[in-house]
């Protein structure tokens, strides 16, 4: 798609007053997408949010297949919903795609037909904020479905490593990159969130989740625990990575994320990135403030009752 780079440029400025935003997320797969859920969730000041969308993924010995993996994401969305609090959100919660995106056309889905129908109705100067930490299927293929919602979206996708990272052996890019090359491809407004090299920054421990979530409310004590159950066999010293929230946490403060504009990269099927400087610009997060954005997280999350 041919794409002018002022449209970009305006498009990629981040919001500064509330926006109505959807996420998609794979989240029965690590623990990070239930922390990003609830972050967001709790976020409602400058986060709208529109519906929840499950993504497949694939892991040997977790799920048997990716539309497994998916089925048990929407299960586990719809139970931090509960634990947040936000029960009137489970009629916007939507089974994902059950498989990946290949050939040319794309994997129907009760989300991709959402977000296809939320995206139309949005105003030329008003988009749809996608949040996506998952495989980027379900957004791959909406934008299959109707080319034109990239005039109407904004994506921030945690995905891939950093531009400067030897591969993109990252989960989210590699089990799924004939998406991953569509979206970078269509010169959709992208905010690039990388995983090694960047947002890898934003670890926690357990002395730190005791003191700032265990006992507050029930969610907390379930993101506690769930944390604490996957690190069990990591011995005496474990800190574990939470990236996912960056993704949310771009769109709350300048502060927390620092970005620059670039040309798309080109991910490949060989688990590289190609360049290419006559692409169309895309905004790649180069760096986090670990430790405002967990303050601000562990804020939100423990600042409501039972």
């Amino acid at each position: 798609m041919e794409r002018n780079n002022d449209f970009l440029l305006k498009r990629l400025a981040k919001p500064n007053h509330p926006v109505d935003v959807v996420l998609d997320t794979d989240a029965f797969n690590e623990i990070d997408d239930q922390f990003a859920l609830a972050y967001l969730l709790r976020s409602s000041d400058k986060l709208n949010v529109q519906a929840i969308y499950a993504a497949p993924f694939f892991i040997t010995g977790k799920v048997e297949s990716p539309a497994e993996g998916m089925e048990k994401s929407y299960t586990e969305i719809l139970n931090i919903v509960s634990l947040a609090g936000r029960e009137d959100m489970r009629p916007n919660v939507f089974r994902g795609s059950d498989s990946y995106l290949s050939g040319e056309g794309a994997v129907p889905s009760d989300a991709a037909r959402d977000l296809v129908e939320r995206a139309m109705a949005r105003a030329d100067d008003d988009p749809l904020y996608v949040i996506a930490i998952g495989c980027i299927t379900n957004v791959a293929s909406a934008l299959r479905m109707r080319p034109e919602i990239a005039d109407k979206i904004v994506l921030v996708w945690l995905g891939g490593h950093a531009h400067h990272w030897p591969d993109t052996l990252e989960f989210n890019m590699m089990q799924d990159v004939t998406a991953s090359r569509l979206v970078f491809d269509m010169a959709v407004p992208l905010v690039q969130l990388p995983c090694m090299g960047v947002v890898s920054h934003l670890s926690t421990t357990e002395p730190e989740l005791r003191h700032h979530l265990k006992g507050k409310n029930k969610l907390g004590d379930y993101l506690y625990t769930i944390t604490c159950q996957e690190a069990a066999e990591a011995g005496t010293a474990w800190s574990r990575v939470i990236w996912d929230v960056s993704a949310v946490a771009w769109l709350l403060e300048e502060e927390f994320t620092s970005d620059a504009l670039v040309p798309a990269p080109i991910p490949t099927y060989d688990y590289r990135y190609s360049f290419d400087p006559r692409r169309h610009l895309i905004k790649a997060v180069y760096a986090v403030d670990r430790d405002r954005i967990l303050a601000d997280m562990f804020d939100k999350l423990s600042s409501d009752p039972r």
